[in-house]
């Protein structure tokens, strides 16, 4: 199809204007300019500046080989369209096969939107409210405070106003045999790190919540219920809600941990524990599936709804204000305001608003952003831990919006080397002595004991061939030997390589006769607070 700005050559109007003799010169005039806008209407299926397939399909490539990503898959949906749909690169590194429209990812927190579409879904049933409070449900549930664990309401739990601090508590889940009821119960250990209902704080934990309310709501588990009312009615046959589905699922992206020059293959995490705030795993063709009925504010087609216009509406009202930083100022100037909805993320782009959300899982991004006033929607899954799927849905979308084009990805990639950068340059810092020619200040055996985290669970140290181990015992594969770093802290270099994290710290705290009582760890990352862990001898 034409595109850009094809014109009707003016000779060919002239002559078309010339074989009606009878108009008078006015009549000339405006019957040429009609036949001028009709005829290149006809010759243009698209309006000037719309991408095609084939444009979008070469800028996404460039971006996954600048950016050093594996494989990708990218879908893009217009005016209820899907106009694109596809893989870029390989399932995994050294591998030959190709990444295409049915690969699955991990969607990560993307799945969020799907915990809040069913809690909706349940309201305009009648089996919950999102004024209940949560503790209807729950009774059990106990937060920081007794007032807040009375108070919080279904809705608190989906747009990250509950006063915990941003990731609090993942640890609690991640690779660890609690079941969501259990994590929840240890959840009163936290302390509050904001005001409730007043501050933004990103909480995984309180999406695990959500999704048991789903479960007394419903009487079915999040998983079944989001397979039979959601997956099940958009066709979305190659979503699962569980890594174990993958054993039979084929065509898998494998997951890669991104180093600052490299990347590498890494095995896929069980997130079953955390799948209502994150344990989706879906293809660019089922998430376009997904954006499509979003975008038509839930209906499916002309006899079938999935949730009502109303809750489109209530699920992109903000509820908790998020701050606009400095960098995000200056990257995306025309973006004045940051808030959450419900599932979602909310701002303003260049006089529209966006509704979107971002993923992260051991391994693998992803992002989502629509525009709905365009009935526009990108979503970019990848299967590395680079910042690539933000700023190349901006350029999609920017390419749709047009008037001035931001340059997303080049800036982008050069924030991203330079902030993989300082998280080793982090870790190097933490783990180089600071006082040289120092000796632990007790015999080996007086550092071993069991100690225990009424948050997390019990952790001990241990002599094994005149080294020191330390084990994390409710994740088994925690297990690091410590090497003498200065005075009592100790260098942790776990045995198994981790997606978020690498070395850290522990410190020894002895009490005033000397016996270390209490264990500090420092393990430098951005999602995984291991000084929550308050560990204290029991042993």
């Amino acid at each position: 199809m034409p595109t850009g700005n094809a014109n009707l050559p003016l000779s060919s109007a002239v002559s078309l204007m010339n074989r009606i003799p009878s108009f008078s010169k006015v009549c000339h005039i405006v019957f040429l300019c009609a036949v001028v806008l009709l005829l290149n209407s006809s010759l243009q299926a698209q309006p000037p500046g719309t991408p095609t397939a084939e444009s979008l399909q070469e800028l996404i490539e460039a971006a996954r080989v600048k950016w050093n990503v594996p494989g990708m898959a990218v879908a893009v949906v217009k005016d209820d369209q899907v106009i694109l749909s596809s893989g870029f690169g390989v399932r995994e590194l050294g591998k030959p096969e190709a990444v295409d429209g049915d690969t699955v990812f991990a969607i990560a927190s993307n799945s969020k939107a799907f915990t809040a579409t069913a809690i909706a879904m349940l309201q305009e049933e009648g089996k919950l409210q999102f004024d209940d409070r949560a503790q209807k449900y729950l009774p059990w549930l106990q937060l920081y405070d007794p007032w807040v664990s009375a108070e919080i309401r279904v809705d608190d739990l989906l747009c990250h106003r509950s006063g915990l601090g941003t990731f609090s508590g993942d640890l609690l889940w991640w690779g660890t045999p609690y079941s969501p009821e259990e994590v929840l119960r240890r959840t009163r250990h936290l302390p509050a790190k904001g005001r409730f209902r007043s501050d933004y704080g990103y909480s995984n934990l309180m999406f695990l919540a959500a999704g048991e309310v789903i479960r007394s709501a419903s009487g079915q588990p999040w998983s079944d219920f989001v397979q039979q009312r959601i997956l099940t009615p958009l066709d979305m046959k190659r979503t699962v809600t569980s890594v174990r589905a993958l054993e039979t699922h084929g065509n898998v992206a494998t997951p890669h941990k991104s180093l600052v020059d490299s990347v590498k293959p890494i095995p896929w995490f069980n997130w079953d524990t955390m799948a209502a705030a994150g344990g989706v795993i879906s293809s660019s063709s089922d998430m376009a599936k997904w954006m499509r009925v979003q975008l038509n504010r839930g209906k499916i087609d002309d006899q079938k709804r999935l949730f009502s216009e109303a809750t489109s509406h209530r699920l992109w009202s903000p509820h908790t204000i998020i701050p606009v930083s400095e960098g995000s100022r200056k990257r995306t100037p025309t973006t004045h305001f940051r808030s959450y909805g419900l599932g979602f993320s909310l701002a303003d782009y260049k006089g529209k608003m966006t509704v979107g959300h971002g993923g992260g899982y051991d391994g693998m991004y992803s992002y989502l952003l629509m525009v709905p006033e365009e009935r526009l929607g990108v979503v970019v899954l990848t299967n590395s831990m680079t910042g690539i799927s933000t700023p190349l849905a901006m350029t999609i979308v920017d390419r749709y919006l047009g008037g001035e084009q931001t340059d997303h990805l080049g800036p982008g990639a050069e924030r991203d080397r330079k902030d993989r950068e300082a998280f080793y340059q982090r870790i190097k810092d933490a783990t180089t002595p600071k006082a040289e020619g120092t000796s632990p200040s007790h015999p080996l055996a007086s550092y071993a004991g069991k100690f225990r985290c009424p948050l997390y669970g019990d952790a001990t140290v241990t002599v094994e061939n005149d080294k020191l181990v330390f084990r994390l015992l409710p994740f088994p594969e925690l297990v690091a030997d410590l090497t003498h770093l200065h005075y009592d802290t100790w260098v942790i270099r776990w045995r198994k390589e981790f997606a978020w994290f690498a070395e850290g710290t522990i410190q020894f705290v002895p009490d005033a006769d000397g016996k270390f009582q209490d264990l500090r760890l420092n393990v430098p990352n951005d999602d995984l607070w291991f000084d929550e862990l308050k560990l204290h001898r029991v042993e």
